[in-house]
């Protein structure tokens, strides 16, 4: 399949989707507080999309080849669960870190984000490694313009991850998106500028690293426990995600999964702009 160049009309309804996602995120936020269970954050998410915003929940039932139908309407990570955490019975407590991962359908269009929470106080390497992965995903979106090449945004990623002793998931990565859930392109949050698929025009697709505290191995979770879908780190750490839907623009990149609750970027993007144009002004 290969990479769908949206028209004029196709990425306004993809700016529509992706605002109300992130509305989904801005809604639940003051919900996630130790005591409350996975399961009802997708309760309460599940009926604002529902009767609230009048979308569809995308991953409720989704079913790719291989894997079971998805039986919720969003994807609640915990601590070592690297990503597809399915809500249930598990309650948040303080210190937890957990990532929510929305993606709603509103007329035919998917618009897919995902944010780390700290549950209550979050210990210093919690802390730190969910703000070096928000680093991460905004770096590898602010190289995005006409020209590049998928590898670059992987490497400035895998760059920033291992420079702060993290490393990469391979497994998983971003994905072009529209009217389907995922299209082409694969975006992989790992390896050398210069390869990879060319950034035209037009291209929308998430960047979503998955970050781990240890090492990068991950295994499906087993047992009586095993669901089809979870995903945890091989050796128990930590792990943090962030994710946005991006479209390439004819100049550079505009990030369709903002809200009025979006975090800002963070401090690190503007260090780093800063820098350029003390570059470029030659002062």
């Amino acid at each position: 399949m290969a990479t769908i160049i949206k028209t004029t009309e196709q990425i306004e309804k993809m700016r529509i989707a992706g605002r109300l996602a992130s509305e989904v995120l801005d809604y639940i936020t003051p919900f996630v507080v130790p005591g409350v269970t996975t399961g009802e954050l997708d309760r309460l998410c599940h009926e604002y999309m529902i009767k609230v915003q009048g979308t569809i929940p995308a991953p409720l039932n989704y079913a790719p080849a291989g894997y079971p139908p998805y039986p919720k309407a969003i994807c609640t990570s915990v601590n070592d669960v690297v990503c597809h955490g399915i809500p249930g019975a598990e309650v948040l407590k303080n210190g937890d870190i957990v990532n929510l991962d929305i993606t709603v359908i509103k007329d035919g269009f998917h618009g897919d984000t995902s944010r780390m929470f700290f549950v209550g106080t979050p210990s210093l390497a919690a802390k730190r490694l969910t703000e070096v992965t928000y680093e991460c995903m905004w770096l590898g979106i602010d190289v995005i313009k006409p020209g590049l090449r998928l590898g670059d945004i992987g490497h400035i990623i895998q760059q920033h991850a291992e420079s702060n002793g993290y490393s990469v998931v391979r497994e998983f990565c971003g994905h072009g998106i529209g009217e389907k859930f995922h299209e082409d392109p694969q975006v992989v949050h790992y390896g050398r500028p210069g390869t990879g698929e060319l950034l035209r025009p037009g291209m929308i697709f998430t960047v979503e690293p998955m970050i781990n505290l240890g090492k990068r191995d991950v295994r499906e979770r087993t047992g009586k426990l095993a669901d089809g879908w979870t995903i945890l780190t091989k050796d128990r750490s930590l792990s943090a995600q962030w994710e946005h839907t991006v479209l390439v623009t004819q100049t550079g990149y505009e990030v369709l999964t903002l809200s009025a609750g979006s975090p800002p970027a963070p401090e690190i993007l503007q260090d780093k702009k800063s820098a350029e144009t003390t570059l470029v002004d030659g002062r």
